[in-house]
């Protein structure tokens, strides 16, 4: 059974930075493509980076050289680092393959405010 649990999302001002982390279980993680998507309120839920199990990663516009995934194969998690938060990046964030393979996790709510 596939597990994803999504955390470090937190209220932080405009320019902060955040560290998300998505802690898997169930699979053979090395062997997956993974991504972190975001759902904002009245939005559908959009791929914002992805990391292939070679280490190539890919980012939507909106978040290119703001963003970086990366991945720890041995501890089963994957990352991405936020620097230079906008208001428009709020959102609930979740870990899953780019084509979402598996049940989502909860999420982690990232705010942030003007």
């Amino acid at each position: 059974q596939v597990q994803l649990v999504e955390s470090g999302g937190d209220l932080v001002q405009a320019g902060g930075s955040l560290r998300l982390s998505c802690a898997t279980s169930g699979i053979t993680f090395s062997i997956w493509t993974i991504g972190w998507h975001r759902q904002a309120p009245g939005k559908q839920r959009e791929l914002v980076a992805s990391i292939s199990r070679n280490g190539k990663t890919t980012y939507r516009d909106s978040v290119k050289d703001r963003f970086t995934i990366s991945r720890d194969n041995a501890k089963n998690t994957v990352y991405l680092q936020m620097n230079s938060l906008k208001p428009d990046d709020t959102a609930v964030y979740y870990c899953n393959t780019p084509t979402s393979n598996w049940s989502w996790g909860q999420g982690t709510q990232v705010t942030v405010s003007s």
